[in-house]
């Protein structure tokens, strides 16, 4: 399944990710390799050292590791899930706010107000085809490394 990264504010993610369903598995050295469709709310997540163009999982660390981004928020159905893939464009509006709208509850206050900013990971034409219709929600920084959860920080 694909996924387009979004962005909001400076927060960046640049390239489209391929994402395929999985689950995840323990690392001797903290790490967990979580397939992206395996991810929770909670889960923070270690960008990838290079953009690539096609992922299957990614680094789930925790929450007290060195990280850039938690996820936040999984909406499912976006756009009421219609049977046609509606576009990035009307699948970008949307995530930006869908997540916007559910940041505050997560992190204890509006992301307008936060040193926090949020990004997504939006199905691709393929993935809506085979049922993934879900937008991730990620908080992350403009490049600071994360070492405990956003989780109502309030930050």
């Amino acid at each position: 399944m694909d996924r387009r990264a979004g962005a909001h504010g400076a927060a960046v993610v640049a390239g489209v990710l391929t994402l395929l369903t999985g689950c995840a598995w323990f690392g001797d050295d903290g790490t967990d390799s979580t397939q992206v469709l395996e991810l929770s709310v909670g889960d923070c997540v270690v960008t990838p050292d290079e953009v690539q163009a096609e992922l299957t999982d990614v680094t789930t660390v925790a929450c007290d590791t060195a990280h850039q981004m938690e996820v936040y928020a999984l909406v499912p159905d976006a756009l009421d899930g219609p049977e046609a893939y509606p576009g990035a464009d009307a699948l970008t509006a949307f995530a930006d706010g869908a997540c916007a709208e559910r940041f505050a509850d997560y992190v204890g206050v509006d992301y307008r107000d936060s040193d926090l900013f949020f990004t997504y990971l939006l199905p691709s034409t393929r993935g809506w085809s085979e049922g993934d219709t879900t937008v991730t929600c990620l908080a992350t920084t403009t490049g600071e490394t994360l070492t405990a959860s956003v989780a109502g920080s309030e930050r």
